[in-house]
């Protein structure tokens, strides 16, 4: 079987099937180039006494505006803990204090102090650190190999398609693929994201058949640390919960009278805030004089305003929003299964349906972690069931693509423009007419093989940002990570409807033609 991507959900699904032969992990740069990677925040997860998993539920609900599936938001809040203490027993060490308790921290719309974390603000990269130990000789991983199609026959994926960095392209038969490659945001200008996080993975399911949904709600974090005018790192949202303060240039507090949690309100309200404050010509800063010790507790943040001239002992840090998650993606089922028989997805890149409109902060670790079991479990299952596909060729063939492609930095700048924090109808409709004048309907059925790695991720980016921008104008209302000026009120009529999208609407809408 072969997994796509190497951050935490992927890791997680070879973890639990490391037992079985011919176990590969594809990653089309290193295998810690990746979002999880770079998470400073936690894991969250109602383990202390005082705190309970309906609490954890009714949190995530409220987060995500109750667009939420209730059904896979309780398996991930009830199971969350059981998953984790395993880990905890097989020696993933959490901070603890000086009596061995763990440091539950706060975040943004938390009612309890819930979150984990390890190394201070490097749980990302001591989870994958702690997997990638326990897998090292154990499954096979591809460095530097990416992963440009999927294999679909007799309506079943049976393998994957890959172009290595010499140009050569190999095709790897399989009993099962799960895509674990993270999200779109690096769709934008301003990013929390690796620059890996292009949104290849949902257009390869989308090309191959697969439903996607909720494509329009990407959140904005909140505070990224700006240098030189660009947005240049994550400062993670538990320097909040630890007392920092947003305020205006003059020292003005930003949240006071915008919402009851004030700074720890959910993170489209804050980010809504901070931007509106950059539109009027201001500044934002994240007062940080009330965290003591911030290096020793944030040493990765501290690192990152030494390397580009912060002064963060100054109490100030410059921040200001940046695309950093996607709570849409591949539609999938409590087993990770897409809509295409033997086709997964784990992660970011699915849509499990437990984020809802706007993700509760530090439930995207725990999903990875929870779902990416799942999956496993599905999967071992499957290993025992006959294999009616062998093959793994192409089904049909394809025209060739000859494309005109833009220049990346200005698919970010239409996709920030255009479809930001904040939107209207106008805007969006010329984010999509922009966007279909590059022949959409070829990178759904036209033969990739001859297009270099980096036009073939161009091309997706195009394809993931017309799934975005299009699905933001058909959502006539505002919720969660999605808010549209022309329309700036939740609407009953849309709460918990999901727009699906597959490639068969090219036919119906006319693409094309």
């Amino acid at each position: 079987m072969i997994i796509v991507g190497s951050g935490l959900a992927a890791l997680t699904v070879a973890y639990h099937l490391s037992e079985l032969d011919h176990v590969m992990i594809f990653t089309k740069k290193r295998c810690t180039d990746s979002n999880s990677w770079r998470a400073q925040g936690g894991v969250a997860a109602a383990l202390a006494e005082s705190d309970d998993w309906r609490a954890h539920f009714r949190d995530t609900m409220v987060a995500g505006c109750f667009h939420n599936d209730e059904r896979m938001v309780e398996r991930l809040v009830r199971e969350g803990p059981r998953r984790l203490q395993e880990w905890i027993n097989a020696g993933m060490a959490f901070d603890r204090d000086e009596r061995g308790r763990f440091c539950f921290g706060l975040e943004g719309g938390h009612s309890h102090r819930r979150i984990l974390h390890a190394g201070g603000d490097q749980t990302g990269k001591a989870l994958v650190s702690f997997l990638l130990e326990r897998l090292e000789g154990r499954v096979w991983m591809e460095e530097g190999e990416q992963v440009i199609d999927l294999l679909v026959e007799e309506g079943r994926c049976v393998g994957v398609k890959t172009k290595r960095e010499d140009g050569s392209v190999s095709i790897w038969p399989a009993s099962a693929v799960v895509l674990a490659t993270g999200g779109c945001a690096g769709l934008y200008t301003f990013t929390s994201n690796a620059p890996t996080a292009t949104g290849d993975g949902i257009a390869m399911a989308y090309r191959a058949g697969a439903a996607v949904a909720d494509m329009e709600f990407i959140q904005f974090h909140p505070t990224m640390l700006v240098a030189g005018g660009k947005a240049v790192g994550l400062v993670s949202e538990a320097v909040r919960g630890e007392g920092a303060v947003l305020e205006a240039e003059d020292g003005r507090p930003l949240m006071d009278g915008v919402h009851p949690l004030r700074d720890l309100a959910p993170r489209d309200i804050v980010a809504r805030a901070i931007a509106a404050e950059l539109d009027r010509g201001g500044r934002v800063y994240l007062n940080i004089s009330r965290v003591s010790h911030f290096r020793r507790r944030f040493p990765t943040i501290a690192a990152l305003c030494e390397a580009y001239g912060v002064d963060f002992e100054a109490g100030r840090l410059p921040v200001a929003p940046g695309a950093h998650f996607l709570m849409g993606g591949v539609v999938v089922n409590e087993w990770g299964q897409t809509t295409v028989p033997g086709l997964y997805a784990v992660g970011e890149a699915a849509c499990t349906g437990v984020h809802g409109a706007n993700r509760l902060a530090s439930n995207s670790l725990l999903e990875a972690i929870v779902f990416g079991f799942r999956a496993a479990c599905a999967i071992r299952r499957q290993a025992a069931w006959p294999e009616t596909v062998h093959r793994a060729d192409s089904s049909s063939p394809r025209r060739l693509i000859v494309p005109r492609l833009p220049e990346r930095a200005l698919i970010r700048e239409q996709l920030s423009t255009f479809v930001g924090i904040v939107r209207n109808g106008d805007r969006l409709r010329k984010a999509v007419d922009w966007l279909e004048q590059f022949s959409l309907p070829d990178w759904l059925d036209g033969d990739l093989e001859r297009l270099s790695a980096e036009e073939i991720e161009t091309g997706y980016m195009l394809l993931v940002g017309w799934l975005v921008a299009s699905s933001a104008l058909g959502r006539t209302e505002s919720r969660g990570g999605h808010y549209r000026s022309d329309f700036p009120r939740e609407c009953p009529k849309w709460r918990g409807r999901r727009l699906v999208r597959t490639k068969e609407e090219w036919a119906r809408l006319g693409a094309g033609r």
